[in-house]
């Protein structure tokens, strides 16, 4: 067995890592190595702006005094008192305010990150993990992660926590789960891509030039601390799963494999939770 593991590893694995570690110490013993970085503070200080950008633009709340003042400014006081009272009472409905929350992730943790890469490091998005070619090649190892995580998923949706959190979108009779919810959980699927996008994808091929395979360990910590408001077993598994979807990341050179994942695991519980109420099945 640990010969198959070891097999395991070295195919899919131990090999595009160590190809990934001869870049990483080929950059630094370079000239461009020695110098300033530039490209590894652009990627951690954009990182750090878009976690707070959605932090406190999640809500359409949180940001209504801005909005209003900017309106304000471009047409006189009550433009400012509309804008207000529009964002108010999208906070108050549930379809708008989640639309709001997953676009808004979308916006920092893609459309941002990703006009970074365009505009000021000029460089091809399929660099920081967003293309497709050859993502498909190691659908086994994919497939084993979706075998051990559903059961785990399907274990963890009897817990209270987790029916307290999820799903997002509020159902109480199966006549709610209907084309609003299926509408809400295409765009929560949005939202995965975007945030691995700026996990996997941004953070750790942003700075694996500079720091190796050490990429995903340090991607991992802000990766882990926006799970703090979650139920504590996911905030721990957030840290599995962050170093798994990044060590797939850098072998495949691409986040899709982690988002179709963690697209699955979401709707995973969603549904668990939702059979377990007798609202669906």
């Amino acid at each position: 067995m640990a010969r198959f593991l070891r097999t395991v590893w070295d195919r899919w694995f131990g090999g595009p890592l160590a190809v990934v570690e001869a870049e990483s110490l080929a950059y630094r013993l370079s000239p461009a190595g020695r110098g300033v970085d530039v490209k590894t503070v652009a990627v951690v200080l954009t990182a750090a702006g878009c976690l707070v950008l959605h932090n406190y633009a999640g809500n359409p709340d949180r940001v209504a005094w801005l909005f209003g003042m900017l309106a304000e400014l471009a047409a006189g006081p009550d433009a400012r008192g509309d804008v207000v009272a529009t964002l108010t009472a999208w906070t108050a409905d549930q379809d708008a305010r989640l639309a709001w929350f997953a676009l808004s992730a979308v916006f920092a943790y893609a459309v941002v990150p990703g006009l970074v890469v365009k505009l000021f490091l000029r460089e091809k998005l399929a660099d920081f993990g967003a293309g497709v070619r050859g993502a498909a090649a190691d659908w086994p190892v994919y497939l084993a992660f979706a075998a051990v995580m559903l059961p785990v998923v399907y274990l963890c949706s009897a817990e209270p926590r987790f029916q307290e959190v999820y799903p997002f979108y509020r159902v109480n009779t199966r006549a709610d789960v209907g084309p609003r919810f299926v509408r809400w959980e295409l765009v929560y699927a949005l939202q995965f891509v975007g945030l691995e996008f700026f996990f996997r994808g941004f953070l750790v091929h942003g700075t694996k030039h500079r720091f190796g395979v050490y990429a995903v360990f340090l991607m991992v910590v802000p990766y882990c601390m926006i799970h703090f408001h979650k139920p504590l077993p996911e905030t721990l598994g957030s840290i599995a799963a962050g170093v798994a979807l990044g060590v797939v990341s850098l072998a495949t050179r691409s986040v899709w494999p982690g988002a179709a994942l963690h697209v699955l695991v979401a709707w995973g519980i969603d549904a668990s939770i939702l059979f377990r109420r007798g609202l669906i099945g």
